[in-house]
């Protein structure tokens, strides 16, 4: 706090006034100390300015969470007006170009007329725009244009358009989300005290820092929306072991009243525990860095901290990472940030959005539209969703999607190399994180997967194309289609366990091995496209339909209270009978090469559930109860899974092109009738 009171009083100097609200805001959350570490991590060495004329903002944070931080103060105020966040070397570069434009324009002004970028309002988006930022990414700009008065207004439209789809988050869910992370990080402060003293260790750790949960993700970037989840970090020092994290403080989260549906996922690629808290969704990874503490301003772009750290630590570390550098490597991050809320909005109601069924996750999507903002660094979030898709609907895959060169820092992780790896040559899609170690964030994407993700960005273009010439309005980009209504043959994937608990755990073991169906149907040479819809749906508990599954809208719970037995293996069951009671489920829309042609999926199906279930055993995920199975069903045959509002319009469809095809005339008797006339 001195030092931004320090700058405020130093203001004349700068001929600039602080903005006197957001230092209200601060000293409010600096008396809670701990809101204040889960939104800024502490860091309040921020340099926070505004104009005399209101038209722009200059934002310059010493750290990320600071810019985010203060991202979402402004979005909480509706400012209507825009702002650049810049970093200190970038502000050196503005404060040049201000001086050199008004030593330019002194010579051509009157007396007494004010001089500089700021003399009138509509100045603002010049000054803006302005040649001052680097020149970022592996190539030049395709574009420095100013934008046209028609990109501000198709720029409002846009907002205007997300207001109506809930993406903006309201300020009471904003507040609780910062409540819930300060309560988290209590927590495991209180978990690291505990386990420093079982173990220990001086006390001065404590004093300088015991350990600290760092945000990355939509939450980092300041782009989730309502009921999003928040990915975190919790960062320890050497003293601490990742068995303590999943077992000590996974049973100090179990003890905690707020905390519910919680599990640990320690065998995935990158471990993981997740929780609802208060209501918000948390995932939170583990990292254990080998320092002896962790201060609360720590700098985690720094790769000195990867030195001594296992492959599972850095993973977990490069999330935070990758966001830094996502940032870091904007040219304005405000165009991008709401930009990105469009890219995410599209790509879930598209039904695009999802990094474990091999689509596009939202490090992906963020990658390919930071990508499009280093090649239009002046274009606004409009012309931004534009050229989005215009370039990557002509992308050249498997041409790799790199947002700087990568580099190689020698702690001896691998990184992502066709050159040398040998794996990485295979990948369809590569979108390569700009952090070390660098990595393709789209590994798990396949044919059928690219395929589909290209036939939405030549739709995207040609939607965008006509929303900028006015011929339509932005909500049609984000219509949803119906998938049921776009195939004749489906396969239903169902898994089924005992208890919620259970089936909790089991849908996201099965949701993660998906991908690996979708590959062996692809393999099928008489199958073109195997879609999967990125939508588990809950069933209505078995046992009240006759053991067979419904499908319920997605977002419902199927979990019926019922009675628990523990039995003498420790085996929940419900009801004591041992039969499955919770059903979740999973569509993949088939494409065949040929027309009325016999396909046996016998061989694909079969070998994906018993891989599934050996894979289980081995992993110790699988329990008494938990069942896989997959089915093949037509259109006409989805009756009997889903219920009639899912299926509104998908079997009207069938059935008109069924009628169109059976009352229109053949060509023989078209041509005879044409004769006989």
């Amino acid at each position: 706090m001195n030092v931004i009171k320090g700058l405020y009083h130093k203001k004349h100097s700068f001929n600039i006034i602080f903005v006197q609200s957001l230092m209200t805001v601060i000293k409010g959350l600096y008396r809670n100390k701990s809101s204040l570490i889960a939104l800024i991590s502490s860091r309040c060495s921020c340099w926070v300015y505004k104009h005399i004329r209101p038209t722009l903002f200059i934002i310059l944070p010493s750290t990320l969470e600071a810019k985010g931080a203060i991202s979402r103060f402004l979005y909480l105020c509706d400012n209507p007006n825009p702002f650049l966040i810049m970093n200190s070397s970038n502000w050196k570069a503005y404060r040049l170009a201000n001086q050199q434009a008004s030593a330019s324009d002194k010579s051509g002004r009157p007396n007494g007329q004010r001089t500089g970028p700021h003399s009138t309002r509509h100045q603002g988006p010049r000054i803006q725009n302005q040649r001052v930022l680097r020149a970022l990414g592996m190539t030049s700009a395709i574009s420095s244009a100013d934008p046209k008065p028609v990109d501000f207004v198709k720029t409002n439209e846009l907002k205007e358009c997300l207001v109506t789809f809930n993406v903006f988050e309201p300020e009471a869910e904003t507040f609780h989300r910062m409540e819930v992370l300060g309560s988290l990080n209590r927590l495991a402060k209180q978990w690291l005290q505990e386990e420093l003293l079982r173990r220990n260790v001086p006390t001065n750790v404590d004093e300088t820092g015991g350990g600290n949960i760092f945000t990355f993700g939509s939450y980092r970037l300041g782009v989730h929306c309502s009921g999003a989840d928040i990915d975190a970090l919790c960062v320890v020092p050497r003293y601490i072991d990742r068995t303590d994290f999943f077992k000590s403080f996974l049973e100090l989260l179990k003890e905690q009243p707020e905390v519910k549906e919680l599990r640990a996922i320690e065998e995935a690629f990158v471990p993981v525990m997740k929780m609802k808290f208060d209501g918000v969704e948390i995932d939170l990874l583990f990292a254990r860095l080998s320092l002896h503490a962790i201060p609360e301003n720590l700098d985690l772009s720094s790769n000195e901290l990867l030195r001594y750290l296992d492959e599972k630590c850095v993973r977990s570390l490069n999330g935070c990472r990758v966001t830094d550098e996502i940032i870091r490597l904007v040219p304005n991050a405000d165009n991008f940030m709401l930009a990105l809320r469009a890219v995410k909005l599209w790509a879930k109601r598209r039904g695009i959005y999802s990094n474990s069924l091999g689509f596009l996750g939202g490090v992906s999507w963020a990658l390919l539209l930071a990508r499009a903002c280093q090649l239009y660094p002046t274009a606004l979030p409009a012309t931004l969703l534009n050229k989005f898709f215009l370039v990557f609907s002509q992308w050249k895959w498997p041409q790799p999607v790199l947002l700087k060169k990568p580099e190689n820092a020698g702690f001896g992780f691998q990184v992502w190399d066709p050159r040398v790896n040998l794996y990485d040559r295979y990948h369809l899609m590569p979108i390569i994180t700009p952090a070390y170690p660098h990595q393709n964030s789209t590994y798990n994407v396949s044919e059928s997967t690219r395929t589909i993700i290209m036939e939405e960005f030549r739709n995207g273009l040609a939607i965008t194309e006509e929303v900028m010439a006015g011929k339509c309005g932005w909500d049609r980009l984000f219509e949803t289609p119906n998938f049921f209504a776009r195939y004749k043959h489906y396969i239903v994937l169902l898994a089924s366990s005992n208890s919620a608990e259970d089936q909790l755990q089991w849908c996201g073991y099965t949701e993660s091995k998906i991908r690996h169906l979708v590959s062996s149907l692809e393999r099928n040479q008489l199958i073109s496209v195997a879609h999967v819809h990125p939508v588990c749906y809950p069933s209505v508990p078995l046992h009240t339909n006759n053991g067979q599954p419904m499908a319920l809208a997605p977002g419902s719970s199927a979990f019926e209270v019922t009675a628990e037995v523990k039995t003498e293996d420790g085996v929940k069951t419900v009801n004591g009978d041992g039969k499955p009671r919770h059903c979740s489920m999973w569509f993949i829309g088939l494409a065949f090469e040929q027309h009325n042609v016999s396909v046996d999926l016998t061989y694909d199906i079969m070998s994906f559930t018993k891989t599934l279930c050996y894979q289980a055993d081995r992993s110790n995920v699988s329990r008494v109860g938990r069942t896989i199975e997959a089915r093949y069903v037509r259109r006409k045959e989805l009756r009997q899974y889903l219920c009639e509002s899912l299926l509104e319009g998908a079997l009207a469809a069938g059935d008109k092109r069924r009628r169109a095809t059976r009352d229109a005339p053949s060509k023989k008797r078209r041509v005879e009738e044409a004769d006989g006339a």
